[in-house]
């Protein structure tokens, strides 16, 4: 339909032009759609596929640790898995939250119920990570692998005096006095930072406590490194922290000296498992956390965590 005095020519070219760029957004939402659809099936691929035969599974903690229940499911499973001799932890991870690094200490300590677990420290098995790897029956780290940072923190930035340059006030309406504090336009008042403080001891209480038991050493002991420092991994294993300097060959030694498996065996992924996508989930993460929207495993981080970074 054309309008009085309007050229019929332009008109239809309009037309055509409106109805292509319809139809290439249409392509564009379903080429988003198809990519959301893989990747969720990748999310949910098999644990590992087997080859036949007695083998060893390796569980692969690196980046930031949290929460993850596929996570969960594989080690359960590991456990109930016949052909699984031995489990090797790899590990190179500076630490992540406090709830998933607990998670995942009590998921390998069910773990280690039925299979033998030895961990392996790459670079770094800090924080979190090394609450994960005292989870294990025996550690080895390289010589000069990064462990340790026994602690928990909670941080604050306060950005106020930003916020007043550029003209921002905020303001809030809340049940009770520490609803949603601190906030970011001001200090952490006194009686924040006590309720705070209170959150961060408790989990360091149970830090420290689970490192005492699983290095069988008295708690005066790992008070005495638990400020939060970090040390080689031939640092650690003089302060008790670690049991051996190595590898994967010394993890297969331990493994068929105490256990008696074959160092032979092959090593199979288990976690996190194979997928033909994860250059296309990497790409997706990798931009949300250079925008700033996530980390690089895509998740945000928000809250208490056990974490050492340089």
């Amino acid at each position: 339909m054309t309008h009085p005095g309007e050229d019929p020519v332009n008109a239809i070219s309009t037309t055509r032009t409106l109805r292509r760029s319809r139809g290439r957004w249409r392509i564009i939402a379903f080429v988003i759609l198809a990519l959301a659809i893989v990747l969720a099936f990748a999310r949910f691929s098999p644990v590992f596929t087997s080859t036949g035969g007695d083998r060893i599974a390796r569980v692969e903690i690196s980046g930031t640790i949290t929460t993850d229940r596929q996570r969960s499911r594989t080690l359960a499973r590991l456990a109930e898995d016949a052909s699984v001799r031995g489990v090797l932890l790899a590990i190179n991870s500076p630490g992540g939250t406090t709830a998933g690094g607990e998670e995942l200490y009590e998921d390998i300590r069910r773990l280690s119920l039925e299979k033998p677990v030895v961990a392996v420290i790459a670079e770094t098995g800090a924080s979190a990570a090394y609450m994960t790897a005292i989870a294990a029956d025996h550690i080895v780290s390289r010589r000069l692998s990064i462990v340790g940072s026994i602690g928990v923190l909670y941080r604050h930035v306060d950005a106020g005096r930003l916020l007043d340059t550029i003209g921002i006030d905020l303001d809030k309406i809340a049940s009770g006095e520490l609803k949603a504090e601190p906030e970011f336009d001001g200090p952490i008042a006194p009686e924040v930072r006590a309720s705070l403080a209170a959150l961060v001891e408790d989990s360091y209480a149970w830090f420290v406590d689970i490192v005492a038991e699983r290095r069988a050493l008295e708690r005066a002991e790992i008070l005495g490194v638990a400020d939060g420092r970090v040390m080689t991994g031939s640092m650690g294993v003089e302060a008790g922290l670690i049991d051996a300097v190595g590898g994967e060959a010394e993890a297969r030694a331990w493994l068929e000296e105490t256990h008696e498996i074959d160092p032979e065996l092959e090593i199979v992924t288990a976690y996190p498992p194979a997928s033909r996508t994860g250059w296309l989930r990497e790409a997706l993460t990798g931009a949300a956390a250079a925008v700033g929207l996530a980390d690089e495993k895509g998740l945000a981080l928000d809250g208490l965590v056990s974490l050492w970074h340089p």
